[in-house]
């Protein structure tokens, strides 16, 4: 039976698992296909070429991570990710068609047909770190280990899975299937040390959190808002890149729930603090939910359908939007001439001093969600004249400003936004080829000068693209 994630504290460390900073070798759990739902032919195409071909080779290779939690829980994997004892020069040899990716610990991508992409990585050992050394962050480590020291490098016991193709089997060292049979988000080993080394680690949980539905087992919910300070130690562009994921993930209102339950969200974002805690929190809070709530309904469209994609500045805007209503009175404030360059020139200094300089964000991006929000009112004054008057649509942000604006009033009750106005065309498959170079012996698959490791496209058709043919066969 899965928990709420709205109760974030559930669980016991299951009995025949110890974390591997109190003990030897972990007991390891195998569960036999009749005992778990995955069956071999669920698994991508693509990657069981790549599991195959590692079998034939004298190797071992395991489907890792969500790829087996999201297969166990009966949905469709978005990654089909490998992990093997080859190592990454023994992968570029078997796999012409890949590339050596990844600075703190080499991965090694596979392509094929329709430009989709497996990722294979070496096991890694334990850090030295996450098991006695001082209090910092984790550093660069590019050991390689065991199954089993793998498994207690990653951070939630249900991410800490493997599927094997010899025996169709499940291998766990975690307790992470039973941490998925009752609805169990639980962080491998200590919590505490865990955070401590990677904070970053905590808006992960909150994440699987969230998108699962599972409840944080007790121990991780309490280090969660003890250590939450930890987050200023991350570099800003990759937290803005972690909240850049659960604002595309179509489950972002339980993802703010559960934020501001463990006391993450005034962390992360220090500009709502004061409103919070101003006469009208509860309010504000509540406004910032539904505008989630919105971005998760569109995010929600079938997959059969045309597939969606909400700009990234837009994203950044509607989670900076109850704080600019209530900061500059939007949208009801309606100024003109010297009036609104002012009123432009406020916003445009506190969203940086906010939000661009603390999470790095790309001056064009931060222009971007700056225009939204400046426009708010032209927008709402307009409509409230009647439709949106043509020098307006002329304008050349016209398009965003209008979607932005009906995004605010979903939020307020109003007329649900179309979901196809942020549909993209999908990408025929077999339009465009990724080609690889071949790798000369020794190289070790490093970038050459020149053009920067980029790769030329190759097209099906006659034409080709830019000129280029596919070469023949």
């Amino acid at each position: 039976m899965v928990s709420s994630s709205l109760d974030p504290m559930a669980g016991e460390l299951p009995e025949h698992v110890s974390a591997p900073e109190e003990s030897g070798a972990a007991p390891v759990t195998v569960i036999p296909e009749s005992d778990h739902p995955i069956r071999e032919q669920q698994l991508d195409r693509e990657a069981l070429k790549v599991l195959y071909r590692l079998r034939d080779a004298g190797f071992k290779g395991y489907l890792v991570g969500g790829g087996v939690r999201d297969l166990y829980l009966g949905r469709a994997p978005k990654d089909f990710d490998i992990s093997t004892d080859a190592r990454p020069g023994q992968l570029r040899q078997m796999f012409r068609n890949s590339r050596t990716i990844g600075r703190r610990f080499r991965l090694v991508q596979v392509f094929f047909k329709g430009n989709k992409i497996i990722e294979v990585s070496t096991l890694r050992s334990r850090s030295e770190y996450d098991i006695d050394g001082e209090e910092q962050v984790l550093p660069s480590n590019n050991t390689f280990g065991t199954l089993e020291e793998d498994a207690f490098r990653r951070d939630l016991t249900i991410n800490a899975l493997f599927y094997e193709i010899e025996h169709h089997t499940i291998i766990d060292y975690t307790g992470g299937v039973r941490d998925l049979d009752q609805g169990i988000i639980r962080v491998v080993g200590d919590p505490d040390r865990r955070f401590t080394r990677d904070p970053v680690r905590m808006m992960r949980v909150v994440r699987h959190a969230a998108r699962t539905g599972f409840a944080i087992e007790e121990a991780t919910f309490a280090a969660l808002r003890q250590h939450k300070d930890k987050l200023g130690l991350c570099p800003p562009s990759r937290l803005r890149d972690e909240v850049l994921k659960d604002l595309q993930s179509g489950a972002s209102r339980p993802w703010a729930e559960l934020c501001m339950a463990a006391g993450l969200w005034t962390t992360l974002f220090a500009l709502y603090e004061p409103l919070f805690a101003g006469e009208h929190g509860e309010r504000i809070r509540q406004d910032l939910l539904r505008v989630f709530s919105v971005l998760d309904r569109i995010h929600a469209r079938c997959a059969e359908e045309e597939p969606v994609k909400i700009p990234e500045h837009l994203l950044f805007a509607a989670l900076l939007l109850p704080w600019a209503c209530e900061r500059f009175g939007l949208p009801e404030t309606n100024v003109r001439g010297s009036s609104f360059h002012r009123l432009s020139c406020a916003i445009r200094e506190d969203v940086d001093a906010v939000f661009g300089e603390p999470f790095n964000v790309q001056r064009m991006a931060k222009e971007s969600l700056t225009t939204l929000l400046i426009n708010l009112s032209t927008f709402h004054h307009a409509r409230s004249q009647g439709s949106d008057p043509k020098w307006l649509k002329k304008k050349s942000y016209y398009r965003d400003c209008s979607r932005f604006y009906d995004i605010y009033l979903e939020s307020q009750g109003m007329a649900a936004v179309s979901a196809e106005s942020f549909t993209v065309e999908r990408v025929q498959e077999a339009e465009v080829v990724a080609v690889m170079p071949p790798v000369a012996e020794g190289s070790g698959g490093s970038r050459g000068k020149g053009r920067g490791g980029m790769n030329p496209a190759f097209s099906s058709t006659k034409t080709g693209v830019f000129g280029l043919r596919r070469p023949r066969e």
